[in-house]
């Protein structure tokens, strides 16, 4: 425990029942959490795999699996259940899937779909409409509330709508032996309600649980939480409520407030020593974050020097705003001698980034863009994924219908439609519909040969798939569907070589991860959904500005922070002006500020262009809370350098430091 300060020792230490770790920004609070699992471990007679560690991103489970494999012998650190809550509810649901009248192989189905299935349900496609359905439905799956409960609570238009799709999407769900993302957790938590001896198996299988960003709980994952802890109460929550910015998606700080509550045992330890930011940048977000409720008071301080003001640019409209903050970020990055790496420009909404990307991009500067497009939702990588879908799981209908018309062969819509209709009437899946005798007489020889001859490829590679090793089988499947010459012949040439680069890589990680694992194509398939092929890329490897909403932004930080935006209606954002909303925008603004290590630069327009106009706009009320220690730049009275004035001034910063090296 060689480095570690009394609050952090203590909190590694405590055994003697539950304990909240209200872990500030910046405090090292995922030390905390690998370093007690080390201390369960070698200090406290507890097995590996009695120790679970959830948190809410693969990343971050990555990271805690990475150091404590540093702290722990291999095999040690092998058998503990570090993972995403997601991750863990799969688990439960493979082992337990007979008590809910699944099969241990049911399928997890993506956003794109649930959404499919939701549209049937409310028979609308408008995507705008199907979004918010989805929505509605997610967060009362989240709140445990049932489909009768929500047509009971349904208050306006498209809650009534959605309460009304609920049921006959959840029966669909059922029918297809699948499962929604949220379902990963809820069904845990209604199986854990309906069988005591399945719950007491899982308590005595996970004896000590640790909980990282506990204030972005749910009240599903809460449940869940304290199901798996039952009477032991043996667990530690690390969380900070100054960071609870996911209320929008269902996240419920009232979970921390209620702690001591339902736990009276409770002990509370504060870690407040900031290792991440210099005194100035922590005395504004403390400041800042001082005009909320406190649920548990704490100030953040650091022992990393005063450092360099922070600086709010004023500018003259959104377009020059972007060009300011990529000519300050590149004169200071020559002047600092820094990399592209060392700085991130944060913003509200995903709309802002369009004009730094363009100025980032005539500047040559490298940048990666967070939230973009994941690699899974690219059409190729569905197309091949629905194949492995249908081998782990052929109820899977969604996945049946695109596997056997992409490419195509032969098998068209209105036979699609009869063999719909035989299925639905038989209660069976279209795959086991179409090698049934009765959906044969219905339908002419030339419509049936191909899907006949589609069911029995399939089958036979199924067979193949669970029991040889994924990269045997998947460039077979690939040679037997054709799909590179499918690709080449249905798009130009460009794009079908982009997509082709897309599917070999797909194929390479699927067989890295089958050899590295020993597992089928099954068994990896049985996981995909829940792997965010974008994971893998190390961003920090790449030489680049980073530009990420604030709310992607969270648990990152960076040396230098350009905070852009920073203006009433966008930072607060105008919808949530009420005062609970805007307790959350404050907290993100907190968010935003502690992200920076060393220096932080702020900007907001006095005017700003939506459509054509140009719109007045006042300076977000977060700055003036920031308190007095901040430097303006711009605005009125200060002229604005011009183009030619700025790139002169970079091209002498160039040669100098081009002579000095």
């Amino acid at each position: 425990m060689h480095g570690l300060n009394p609050q952090q020792r203590a909190a590694i230490q405590y055994l003697d029942g539950p304990l909240l770790v209200l872990a500030g920004a910046g405090s090292g609070k995922t030390r905390v959490i690998t370093q007690k699992i080390a201390h369960l471990v070698d200090n406290c007679g507890l097995q590996a795999r009695n120790i679970a560690a959830i948190t809410f991103t693969n990343k971050a489970a990555r990271e805690m699996q990475e150091r404590v494999g540093k702290l722990l012998p291999a095999a040690q650190a092998g058998e503990l259940q570090i993972s995403t809550f997601h991750s863990l509810g799969v688990r439960i649901l493979r082992e337990e899937a007979r008590a809910l009248g699944y099969k241990p192989r049911f399928s997890i189905f993506d956003a794109a779909d649930c959404a499919g299935i939701i549209g049937d349900c409310a028979k609308t496609v408008d995507k705008s409409t199907l979004r918010h359905l989805q929505s509605i439905i997610s967060n009362w799956k989240n709140a445990l509330v049932s489909p009768e409960a929500a047509r009971q609570i349904a208050s306006n238009e498209h809650e009534t709508l959605a309460a009304n799709a609920y049921l006959s999407y959840e029966a669909t769900l059922k029918a297809y032996q699948a499962v929604d993302f949220d379902d990963l957790i809820g069904l845990p938590v209604r199986l854990f309600a309906a069988h005591p001896d399945i719950t007491e198996k899982w308590q005595n299988r996970l004896r000590y649980l640790l909980i990282d960003e506990y204030q972005d709980t749910n009240a599903c994952q809460y449940q869940l939480l304290k199901q798996l802890t039952g009477v032991r109460q043996q667990f530690t929550a690390v969380g900070d409520d100054d960071q609870a910015i996911y209320g929008w998606r269902g996240a419920d700080i009232a979970n921390l407030k209620k702690l001591p509550d339902e736990f009276p045992r409770l002990k509370v330890i504060k870690l407040e020593q900031n290792y991440r930011s210099t005194v100035r940048i922590l005395k504004a977000a403390n400041n800042v974050i001082a005009h909320n409720e406190k649920l548990f008071e704490k100030t953040l301080w650091s022992e990393l020097g005063h450092g360099d003001p922070i600086q709010v640019s004023v500018c003259r409209d959104n377009e020059s705003e972007a060009a300011s903050v990529v000519m300050k970020l590149q004169a200071h990055r020559f002047e600092q001698r820094g990399k592209f790496r060392d700085y991130a420009i944060l913003y509200r909404s995903n709309h802002q980034a369009r004009l730094l990307e363009a100025q980032l991009r005539e500047q040559k500067i490298p940048y990666l863009l967070s939230g973009g497009q994941s690699f899974f939702d690219k059409a190729e990588i569905k197309d091949l994924t629905c194949y492995l879908r249908l081998l782990a799981n052929t109820d899977d209908d969604p996945a049946f219908i695109r596997a056997a018309t992409t490419p195509k062969r032969g098998i068209g819509a209105a036979t699609l439609q009869t063999l719909g209709q035989y299925a639905g009437e038989r209660h069976v899946s279209l795959f086991q519909g179409a090698g049934e005798e009765g959906f044969a007489q219905r339908c002419a020889a030339r419509q049936l040969e191909p899907l006949r001859e589609f069911c029995q490829f399939i089958a036979r590679l199924q067979e193949r798939a669970a029991r040889e090793p994924a990269q045997q089988v998947l460039p077979d499947l690939l040679a037997a569907i054709d799909y590179e010459t499918y690709l080449y012949d249905s798009e130009e040439e460009r794009t079908a070589r982009n997509r082709w680069a897309n599917v070999c890589e797909f194929t390479e990680w699927i067989n890295k991860k089958g050899e590295e694992d020993g597992k089928t194509l099954i068994d990896l398939v049985q996981s995909i959904a829940l792997i965010n092929l974008l994971d893998k890329q190390n961003s920090e490897d790449i030489d680049a500005v980073q530009l990420s909403t604030l709310h992607a932004a969270k648990g990152l930080e960076y040396k230098h922070v350009f905070l852009v935006g920073v203006e009433e209606g966008i930072l607060p954002h105008r919808e949530s002006l009420d005062p609970a909303k805007l307790q959350e925008e404050r907290r993100l603004m907190y968010v935003g500020i502690t992200r920076a290590q060393r220096s932080l630069h702020l900007s907001y327009c006095e005017k700003r262009k939506q459509a054509r106009e140009l719109i007045p706009v006042e300076p977000s009320r977060f700055i003036a809370e920031m308190g007095e220690d901040i430097r303006f730049s711009g605005g009125k009275q200060a002229a604005l350098p011009d183009k030619a004035t700025s790139n002169a001034r970079l091209d002498a910063m160039k040669a100098l430091l081009s002579g000095k090296r």
